[in-house]
């Protein structure tokens, strides 16, 4: 991936997800999520019985966006992105716990599954390189 954004991604904890309900209208929900940047993927945590699970079981696309924990509004940075949710049993959700716990440690005590999106499309902006800097990267993984 690319240093300005995996410290980016790795400094902060909230991000915010959209994927389509049965009838293919936008459904957003919120979350905190960890990554393992080595293997592109995003991490999060969610009962099976929340709308948004439910969604994601028949269309696993989702996009996203994650701002700043802190906003400072002189300084514009942030990340869109798109991914596909992983299936339980998918080879690479084999360190999501890991992963997710290590980040969120009080997260262990509340119910819920880890869900693991497989990054595709990831673009950057921060003014902080030049007033609307972007970085964008593509999975070499379709």
């Amino acid at each position: 991936m690319n240093e300005h954004f995996n410290s980016f991604l790795e400094e902060n904890t909230c991000a915010s997800f959209a994927c389509l309900d049965e009838q293919g209208h936008p459904y957003c929900f919120t979350c905190f999520y960890a990554v393992d940047l080595k293997e592109g993927l995003l991490f999060f945590k969610s009962s099976q019985d929340s709308n948004h699970a439910g969604y994601l079981l028949n269309n696993r696309a989702v996009a996203g966006t994650i701002l700043p924990d802190k906003l400072n509004k002189l300084t514009i940075k942030g990340i869109q992105l798109e991914g596909t949710v992983l299936a339980f049993d998918d080879i690479r959700t084999k360190s999501a716990s890991l992963h997710y716990y290590k980040t969120h440690p009080m997260a262990v005590a509340m119910p819920g599954e880890i869900w693991t999106v497989l990054l595709r499309r990831i673009k950057y902006t921060d003014s902080t390189l030049g007033f609307g800097k972007k970085i964008i990267w593509e999975s070499p993984v379709n």
